[in-house]
């Protein structure tokens, strides 16, 4: 059946257009319950359950289904979301357009009104078209709803109707459910004669104005990990003036969290602060007593160089918020039959949450997941309810859920309609496969890596020519022949953009079957690839590149150390080993010409964790050697990326896939040039040639450690390397490589921007057809977007996985003394780093409930003078390392000085009671 509605409306131009809208409503959908006959028998979409259960329910104590209305839905589901979740309510939807429950807006009746009709006729239209199921299957619709005037209705047209929270609670047999109930507003649930805490967010339509006449700007707040009273905002837009404001103090925090998208008010010049130096947690005040708060806020004013004063402002209005269920620990009342606790999150940036639970003697000690449901003005903490227990505090399977939760890593199992698009078991190349490709499977080729790896990205092969030129292969995973665009398992490697690698797991971003199977170039099968091969003369210069797709068969799968030992044993002349010292003594040359060409040599201490195996624990913790193959392997991939980087922009200028690293500004190289000049070093920052040529000839014959550490501070001044679509850009230069142009094409089983590199070098060689959403750079930019972000995320779950297995050893190990070197001095502590461990910590001179020491800092040199010992960056001290636990939620691990010897500071070397000492709480890990 066809409705059509017909009305006028006035264009720009000053015309009238008629606008016609239809409505097709159809009467072939069932109602979704099996056996009825007055549908036929045929269900299009979901079923419903054939015998709904009795959920004991007080108020309907006869099986029935639940017809939720959509503000229900939507708060309820969005407020306890995780992934799948939506989806999972979209699927059991019926389709729309039903003849029988179609309903028209009437004059004068808003849209909401329409709506809310809608669903009370859907709900009725349910109760008695069941009826006519027979009378043992006759379950009733109970039609749940919060808004009191739609539920008043629903009764006078007999149809049972509750709030949630009234249907919760009759739900007898699970009384836990109440927890998990949303509040009803954001400035719902206030606190009992509660004042005022924080300023009236301004609508949505003020904050438009606001931002449209420059009155007001906008941007992502981002919480302080550091600080609680203090935040930024990064302004959006292409503005360079006013790019990050400061905010400081909880009134002009005014309840934004992290990620949210705010408004500011942008203060004059005479009110503006610097980024405070002094570390706060909070410690959970009392809600009403706000003095101890604005002692706190007194100490972030302090005297400081007006060069150092940054915009400053006062969040006036959320244009966004970005909330998510947060993971953390329960901090029980004191008061006993208390409903009411607060809610530590694991992550600091994020304030705690004021939850109500009948189940906090069973969730302490345990971590758990809350929701925030809004943030009343005369709350000093948001309102949220419980959504999960994770597990205990400390389990490995817990922490590890908790790390990728808290990061956001996408680590369900792949669903059947992933796998579906997997090759079918057994795989061979088929003569189909063969089309496009050459076959190389005469080549020695072989891959180099990490021990235990199975996803084999890459493999190598180096041979002379009668001409006496060398030919050199790089073949990587053709990944992008099982993976074609649009299908499920695309999508779903897109979202997961990247796999990631913990201490004792990896997240793979496409299933096993690919990445550690028909992907991972194994020795002794043939594997699809696709190589680029370079014809050399032997001082590594390039005459000719191609790339063509490819089949091998690996002769060998080494490790790096089983690499080095053949280029380095006199007596193996095999043609692997050849191949190998072939390929080594180029990367030499390369490496070398890469260097001279400005490109920079950093450093970041790695470390590998040795693992027990039986209880999987870590007994021993190292940093990483790095030898001459992991060079070797690193300067090819380096050449296959340029050199594709290149073919692909050639061919798509607008829609070519690259990866840039911006150069830092010069304020970044602040901390390390003043680090050298206390050691009467010059660090040259003008272009990325002058600084490593100044790390270069930054040496010192009686401290070899020194350049080490100048280039690990260098590493901290860079800019984050990002992907983006080079018709979105002007900018391609990759700083750090000292490269114009650049892309990652060497690891398609774990990089999703690898496998779209692949598809538009497969286009461009004619070895593949094209698709529309490879050419259109929008799309592409999105990509970009989510890689960027998916990338990020990896790195810090990466990070925290370390972080915990540290965690680990020294809980095991017990306290330990080690020297260290000082990274940085902060006002009331010094960062350092202790090379053995690869290990970077944090030592605090002041300390709660303890005299303060007399500390002068001096933010030039820089210095940080105690008592009479004066630590400058660079100097060599010795640490006391021990975890502290006396914080469940933060157990992290806490570093004493030992020399040099201060009275009252240094600790002595048989300490054995500093992991419960109370005032300990502020010393911290920081990686």
């Amino acid at each position: 059946m066809l409705k059509s509605k017909t009305f006028l409306k006035k264009t720009r131009a000053g015309g009238v257009m008629k606008i016609v809208r239809e409505h097709y409503l159809r009467d072939d959908i069932g109602c979704g319950a099996p056996g009825c006959s007055a549908c036929g028998g045929a269900h299009e979409g979901p079923v419903l359950e054939p015998q709904p259960q009795d959920p004991a329910s007080t108020l309907c104590p006869s099986p029935h289904y639940l017809l939720p209305d959509t503000n229900v839905l939507l708060h309820q589901i969005v407020s306890a979301w995780r992934p799948g979740t939506w989806a999972c309510v979209a699927s059991s939807l019926r389709p729309p357009g039903s003849l029988e429950t179609y309903v028209e807006q009437e004059q004068g009746e808003n849209a909401n009104d329409r709506n809310d009709r809608a669903i009370r006729v859907a709900a009725k239209w349910y109760n008695e078209h069941l009826k006519k199921l027979s009378a043992e299957n006759q379950p009733q619709v109970i039609f749940i709803t919060n808004d009191r005037k739609n539920k008043e209705k629903a009764v006078e047209e007999g149809i049972p109707a509750f709030t949630c929270e009234e249907y919760i609670k009759s739900l007898t047999a699970n009384p836990e459910l109440i927890d998990r109930l949303a509040c009803l507003s954001e400035e719902g649930n206030e606190i009992e004669s509660g004042k005022i805490i924080f300023s009236e967010h301004l609508p949505l339509s003020k904050l438009q104005q606001g931002i449209k006449s420059g009155i007001y700007l906008q941007g992502t707040f981002r919480a302080s990990r550091e600080n609680y009273l203090e935040a930024t905002v990064w302004i959006h837009g292409d503005t360079e003036e006013n790019k990050e404001i400061i905010l400081q103090g909880l009134k002009h925090l005014n309840r934004a969290i992290h990620e949210d998208i705010v408004a500011v008010e942008l203060f004059p010049k005479s009110q503006w602060v610097a980024p405070s130096s002094v570390v706060l947690h909070d410690e959970g005040q009392n809600e009403d007593d706000m003095e101890k708060e604005e002692e706190k806020e007194r100490m972030l004013k302090t005297t400081v160089n007006e060069k150092m004063l940054k915009p400053t402002g006062r969040v006036v209005g959320i244009i966004k918020r970005n909330w998510r269920p947060y993971c953390g620990m329960l901090s029980k009342s004191g008061i006993k039959e208390s409903r009411r606790h607060l809610f530590t999150p694991a992550d600091r940036r994020i304030p705690r949450i004021r939850i109500e639970t009948r189940q906090a003697s069973t969730l302490e000690g345990r971590r758990i997941i809350v929701a925030i449901d809004g943030w009343p003005r005369n709350s000093r903490y948001p309102n949220g309810h419980f959504v999960k227990n994770l597990g205990d505090v400390g389990e490995k399977e817990t922490e590890t859920e908790v790390l990728l939760l808290e990061h956001d890593v996408p680590h369900q199992p792949f669903s059947q309609a992933v796998l579906s698009f997997l090759p079918k078991m057994p795989w061979s190349i088929t003569e189909k496969d063969m089309k496009h490709r050459v076959d190389l499977r005469h080549l020695c080729v072989c891959s180099v890596d990490p021990p235990g790896c199975t996803d084999i990205d890459d493999a190598l092969h180096c041979r002379e020519l009668e001409n006496g030129n060398l030919e050199v292969g790089v073949h990587i995973a053709d990944v992008s022949h099982f993976i074609r665009p649009g299908n499920a398992l695309d999508q779903e490697s897109a979202r997961r953009g990247t796999t990631v690698y913990l201490c004792e797991k990896r997240i793979d971003m496409v299933p096993e079957l690919l990445s550690s199977n028909l992907c991972s170039l194994r020795c002794d099968v043939d594997r699809l690839a696709f190589s680029c091969i370079w014809e050399m003369n032997h001082n590594a210069e390039i005459l000719r590149t191609k790339f063509t797709k490819s089949v091998i068969n690996s002769k060998a799968s080494l490790t790096y150390a089983e690499a080095q030992m053949r280029i380095d044993s006199a007596t193996m002349n095999d043609d692997i080993t050849t191949s190998l010292r072939g390929l080594n003594k180029l990367a030499k040359i390369l490496k070398r010409r890469r260097i001279e060409n400005g490109a920079l040599t950093l450093s970041s201490p790695e470390v590998r964790f040795h693992m027990d195996s039986e209880t999987h624990d870590p007994i021993d913790l190292q940093t990483k050697e790095l030898r001459e193959t992991n060079s070797m392997v690193e300067e090819f991939m380096l050449l296959a990326n340029i050199s594709v980087a290149k073919k692909i922009h050639e061919e798509f200028s607008e829609h070519a896939l690259l990866r840039k690293h911006p150069a830092p500004p010069p304020s970044n190289y602040e901390i390390l040039v003043k680090a050298a000049k206390s050691k009467n070093l010059e660090i040259n920052t003008d272009t990325a040639k002058s600084l490593a040529d100044s790390l270069d000839r930054a040496e010192s014959p009686v401290f070899p450690y020194l350049n080490t550490l100048l280039r690990i501070l260098a590493t901290r001044c860079m800019m984050q390397a990002v992907y983006f679509c080079s018709g979105m850009d002007n900018d391609f230069h990759h700083y750090g490589l000292a490269s114009p142009i650049y892309t990652h094409f060497t690891s398609p089983i774990r990089r999703y921007a690898d496998i779209i590199v692949h598809r538009l070098l497969a286009v461009a060689i004619g070895a593949d057809c094209t698709y529309p959403e490879l050419t259109d750079k929008h799309k592409l930019a999105d990509i970009c977007k989510n890689l960027n972000y998916r990338h990020k995320m990896a790195q810090y779950a990466q990070r925290a996985s370390v972080a915990f297995h540290t965690q680990l050893f020294f809980k095991s190990k017990g306290i330990v003394s080690e020297e260290a070197y000082i990274l940085f001095v902060r006002k009331n502590a010094i960062v350092v780093l202790i090379p053995k461990y690869g290990l970077e910590g944090t030592v605090f001179f002041e300390e709660k409930d303890k005299p303060k020491p007399r500390l002068i800092y001096d933010d030039e040199i820089p210095s940080l003078k105690i008592e009479d010992t004066v630590f400058h960056v660079f100097d060599k001290v010795k640490v006391k390392i021990m975890l502290d636990s006396s914080n469940l939620q933060h157990q992290k691990i806490r570093m004493a000085l030992v020399e040099p010897q201060i009275p009252g500071i240094s600790v002595p070397m048989d300490i054995s009671n500093m992991d419960s000492e109370p005032g300990k709480k502020k010393r911290k890990l920081e990686k």
